[in-house]
């Protein structure tokens, strides 16, 4: 089934059943998917081999990180081409090499801070660089804040407290910052995406979003954005067409350029269950992790999953028709 976006440039093909696995091997859930600058792509995943790493072209490569990290949730890359790696089990950030070494750790391992204080960490969920390498960390579960920390681990300050105003966050999932130094913060259960300073000041907010979770910004001076939402997560709504899972493209105003994904969850290429993590390589192709399994849990309790139930979907970027 090809996917068609007709938004300009904006055309993708899904490509079906991308990324071989060894015997053995499971994803269960993708919680974090990136690009090196190899455009070797690297799966943060809650199976017993907790980061992946394939070619291209979806050959293995290797993997790593077997009992270090409980549950995956968050992956990023620094302009070294370093990762940061988010645990939401295990509270805390590590900062690795493209082979597994582990360069720094942000928080104490397997020991959350109380309940909503807004203490770093409990449950934290992604990382963002700003242009001098602060890092800045959404915690996101079990608080409603942002931490700012410096290059080498330092917390700096923090903002944010429950609530649904400005500034406030219902489940701070996911986070991104441009060249110029605007932080993106993917407010989920509030349905938007915030802009915030350097400081934590508020700027603006982006709507029309239906639980935003996976966010992905390109490098450089007005980046594009790429926003994968949850999608619809109750009973009395879940079979409520247009409210996603979906992909949303937009550029760096929030203004919305393109949009695929079935009206509602589906099984087919190009349709999603539950997308947690986005990322885009060197030749515009998107790849999209689902914690799909912990999603089906959630909404169908004891009912077995199909067999068609996937983590990980790649979006092969098509060059537009030209007008007749």
């Amino acid at each position: 089934m090809d996917v068609s976006v007709q938004s300009g440039e904006y055309g993708y093909q899904p490509v079906e059943n991308w990324g071989t696995l060894p015997p053995g091997f499971s994803f269960q859930d993708v919680g974090g998917v990136g690009v090196d600058r190899d455009d070797n792509v690297y799966v943060f995943n809650r199976g017993q081999h907790p980061m992946i790493v394939f070619d291209r072209e979806g050959n293995f490569l290797r993997s790593w990180g077997e009992g270090l990290f409980p549950r995956a949730h968050g992956l990023s890359f620094g302009p070294d081409d370093t990762l940061y790696l988010t645990d939401d089990a295990d509270h805390t950030v590590r900062h690795c090499t493209r082979d597994g070494k582990v360069l720094l750790t942000i928080g104490i391992p397997g020991k959350p801070a109380p309940f909503m204080s807004g203490e770093p960490f409990h449950r934290c969920t992604h990382t963002a660089l700003s242009p001098q390498g602060d890092i800045y960390i959404s915690d996101g579960y079990g608080n409603a804040r942002v931490h700012k920390y410096s290059p080498d681990g330092k917390h700096l300050f923090s903002w944010g407290q429950p609530g649904s105003d400005p500034g406030e966050f219902n489940i701070v999932h996911n986070i991104c910052c441009d060249a110029d130094g605007w932080v993106y913060v993917a407010d989920r259960e509030n349905h938007r995406i915030q802009v915030f300073d350097g400081h934590g000041h508020y700027e603006t907010q982006w709507n029309n979003l239906h639980r935003p979770c996976g966010l992905y910004m390109t490098p450089g001076r007005h980046p594009i954005c790429y926003i994968g939402e949850l999608g619809p997560g109750m009973a009395i709504n879940l079979e409520v067409p247009n409210l996603g899972p979906r992909v949303t493209i937009t550029d760096h105003t929030g203004k919305r350029l393109a949009r695929f994904g079935g009206l509602k969850a589906g099984f087919r290429p190009g349709e999603f269950q539950a997308p947690h993590s986005i990322a885009v390589d060197s030749h515009g192709d998107i790849y999209v992790g689902e914690v799909s399994w912990t999603n089906w849990r959630g909404v169908h309790g004891n009912e077995p999953p199909p067999h068609q139930l996937r983590c990980l979907q790649k979006f092969r970027k098509v060059e537009a028709s030209s007008p007749a």
